[in-house]
């Protein structure tokens, strides 16, 4: 019994395959950066959103908005110069009230599924160790040892498979969200250049194209302010 003990692989070497260091945490498909990039973790230890990132928006294009005057502290240019102004995207990440609920809801669902997959895993550990005592102490046959074993690495495989499919979705609905809010707020600006008709209106934001910024083109406070005025409209 001693030799065909020998034959049935050792689970602890098999373990260190489908569980290697650092597989509890799921890593974030790579995409091209988004309009707004949040931080906070994502599946399985991640930094949920990653990102992160994340919003349901406005339907502004779904119905007809009274034009409204939005005050705001610039003058416009002029003339014939090409009139440029700029909306801070950071401070938009930190302040719209919407990215935070929104950030709330997708590391939930982040949180949830983690807890399914550690379960999950857990629960395969142990079975395995005590599998691995089993075959150490030649108490049970070669025969169940081997079924057993093969029920156990059927297992691993479809749990990482979840772990795959897990940090997909979470990763779509990331997507998901940063489409719509560059959406939102591209439908909110077109709306809000009505009055202004500045020639262009960039984004800002720490790490990005734009290098420097002249404050006093700086019109991310009315606009943010503007912003979440109506979402506060909307959730009457």
């Amino acid at each position: 019994m001693q030799e065909e003990n020998n034959e049935i692989p050792q689970l602890n070497e098999e373990r260190e395959n489908y569980y290697p260091a650092g597989e509890t945490t799921v890593k974030a498909v790579e995409t091209k950066p988004p309009f707004f990039t949040f931080n906070f973790n994502t599946l399985l230890g991640l930094v949920l959103l990653v990102g992160l990132a994340v919003l349901y928006v406005l339907f502004f294009s779904s119905r007809k908005h009274q034009e409204s005057s939005i005050p705001l502290n610039i003058s416009k240019p002029s003339g014939k110069a090409t009139s440029v102004v700029y909306v801070n995207l950071d401070s938009l990440n930190a302040h719209y009230e919407l990215v935070n609920i929104l950030r709330k809801d997708l590391e939930g669902t982040g949180k949830k599924l983690q807890a399914e997959v550690l379960a999950e895993q857990s629960a395969l550990e142990k079975e395995g160790a005590e599998f691995q005592r089993q075959v150490s102490a030649n108490a049970i046959p070669e025969d169940k040892a081997k079924g057993i074993y093969e029920q156990l690495m059927k297992r691993s495989s479809l749990l990482d498979q979840k772990k795959q499919q897990y940090t997909q979705r979470v990763a779509d609905q990331e997507m998901s969200m940063n489409l719509r809010l560059v959406d939102s707020v591209t439908t909110f600006l077109r709306r809000f250049n009505k009055q202004y008709k500045f020639d262009y209106i960039l984004g800002y934001k720490t790490g990005g194209e734009i290098l420097i910024a002249n404050d006093t083109m700086d019109i991310t406070q009315t606009v943010l302010g503007a912003l979440n005025t109506e979402y506060q409209q909307r959730k009457k």
